[in-house]
């Protein structure tokens, strides 16, 4: 006899006609029952991870009482009749409305923290790239290679509403050089080649967590225009930046209404660490502008003397009126106000000392602040030399050295091309920068001393730039616009925003 083999089990669809259908039918079942308990479960995740990026972006001036509004409203909810039924039941409705299905079933727009099936390809081709970085033959346990499973290494991840990356969270390993420029600045480059053009982004290192956090950062907003600040008198608003960068919200005006912005504060007097300001950018950055946006806030509550040095007119609207003590564009008389204000400050440091030594408080005309704005020293300098004139350069030096202790302060625009040929004085004495334009990273470490912590922006509009006060971070900065008022192919609210914040003619 022959050797029989086994006989083979039945197919479950061939023992039991109809077998597959009846367990797509059950699984079918099963999902529409679940459905929604899915969708509220999607959308408390949503409204989770939007509440936790609002508490990121909430200045940290304002946490204390948000904290204080949220326990209050829950100790109100929990004391009202059916309020923690009511309560919950709105909560688990604005689950299902976050976490409802749109655009075809492709669940709620909006940003996820988790990656969708579309990201799967996209995820898996960064971790690829990131390999030849992040990998090495002698490492024995490496997080990094290829076929790899990104799960253990990319720990957040969120896209925008159009799909694109919007935070990315990985890991790296430990042997990573994270401290040297050149390592650092491959791994961003990639990333914002991967992550997508177009877009600013920020790159946060954490080396002792060997932690590396992608954030796409929103576009500054280039609709404020020159306006009354609420600021106190020794604080000028250079621009407005990134809301987790400053701890601050001012109220401010578009033209539609009124909302907060993040300011970059600068802060003079004799208290200042940074008593002078030096601005660099490129032709038609926004340099004049930030100077004259300046200028308008000082001369609320001091004097001030400015200086032309390119000759091009750009003040003429600030002549004659109350608290400008000198307009000047030509040579002679750019150095005859530069040197009044050096005799100015040494004036206001013996009558400050001798107050002092006499017990006696410091005399109004001392205290009360003064400005001197120079735009374009360098040119103004080459045309002193050409006419064999003295250096407006060494006028500056004693308002620089001493201006804090006499309530003087210098402000000074110039070219970055320009800027090797500023005075050494000028260079020295000014601790709060400003660099606008289209700049490479590494033109903003040359002007602040430190690179910016973010990827530069594809289109730079007029007024965009970096400011650094100080030894204090690198800002992203947008300049508020303070066009010249005499300019009449300037757009016409911004122009008639400059007008109202003149001062009055002297009669």
């Amino acid at each position: 006899m022959g050797r029989r083999g086994l006989p083979r089990t039945p197919a479950a669809g061939a023992a039991f006609p109809g077998g597959r259908e009846l367990a797509q039918t059950v699984a079918d079942s099963a999902r529409d029952v679940l459905h929604p308990l899915l969708v509220v479960a999607r959308g408390l995740r949503v409204l989770a991870g939007a509440a936790r990026r609002k508490w990121d972006r909430t200045p940290r001036d304002r946490r204390g009482p948000a904290l204080l509004l949220l326990a209050s409203s829950l100790v109100i909810v929990a004391l009202l009749p059916y309020g923690p039924t009511l309560g919950s039941a709105a909560l688990l409705a604005a689950g299902a409305w976050a976490g409802r299905e749109r655009d075809g079933g492709g669940g709620a727009r909006g940003r996820r923290d988790a990656p969708a099936e579309e990201d799967d390809g996209r995820l898996q081709a960064l971790y690829e790239a990131l390999v030849p970085y992040f990998s090495t033959p002698d490492d024995p346990a490496p997080l990094y290679a290829h076929g790899g499973d990104r799960k253990t290494v990319f720990e957040q991840y969120e896209v925008d509403e159009q799909g694109r990356t919007a935070l990315l969270r990985l890991r790296y390993p430990g042997w990573f050089t994270d401290g040297e420029e050149e390592s650092r600045a491959r791994i961003e480059q990639l990333l914002q080649r991967k992550a997508g053009r177009g877009r600013e982004y920020r790159f946060d290192w954490d080396e002792g967590a060997n932690r590396l956090t992608l954030t796409a950062l929103p576009p500054l907003p280039t609709d404020l225009a020159a306006q009354p600040f609420v600021t106190a008198p020794g604080e000028t608003v250079l621009g407005f930046t990134d809301p987790s960068a400053v701890q601050r919200m001012l109220p401010v005006t578009d033209g539609e209404g009124v909302r907060d912005e993040p300011p970059v504060v600068w802060r003079t007097g004799q208290r200042s660490t940074e008593p002078h300001l030096l601005v660099l950018g490129r032709a038609a950055a926004g340099t004049t502008t930030l100077l004259r946006s300046v200028l308008l806030q000082a001369l609320q509550h001091g004097d001030a003397v400015v200086v032309d040095g390119a000759g091009t007119g750009e003040f003429a609207s600030l002549a004659g009126r109350e608290g400008v003590l000198a307009v000047e564009s030509s040579v002679p008389g750019a150095l005859a106000t530069l040197e009044w204000a050096a005799r100015e400050t040494e004036r206001r440091l013996l009558a400050a000392g001798g107050a002092r030594r006499a017990g006696q408080p410091v005399p109004d005309d001392v205290r009360r602040p003064l400005w001197i704005v120079v735009d374009r020293p360098a040119a103004l300098a080459h045309l002193a030399a050409a006419e064999g004139c003295q250096d407006p350069g060494a006028l500056l030096e004693v308002p620089l050295r001493h201006g804090a202790a006499a309530h003087v302060t210098v402000v000074a625009g110039e070219r970055l091309e320009g800027a090797g040929l500023l005075g050494g004085a000028l260079v020295a004495h000014t601790a709060a920068r400003v660099v606008l334009g289209a700049v490479q990273p590494e033109e903003v470490r040359a002007v602040l001393g430190a690179a910016p912590l973010t990827t530069p922006p594809e289109h730079v509009p007029p007024g965009r730039g970096y400011a650094r006060l100080g030894a204090g971070p690198v800002l992203r900065l947008q300049v508020p616009a303070a066009p010249d008022p005499y300019d009449l192919d300037t757009c016409e609210a911004h122009r008639q925003a400059v007008l109202e914040l003149l001062p009055a003619r002297i009669a």
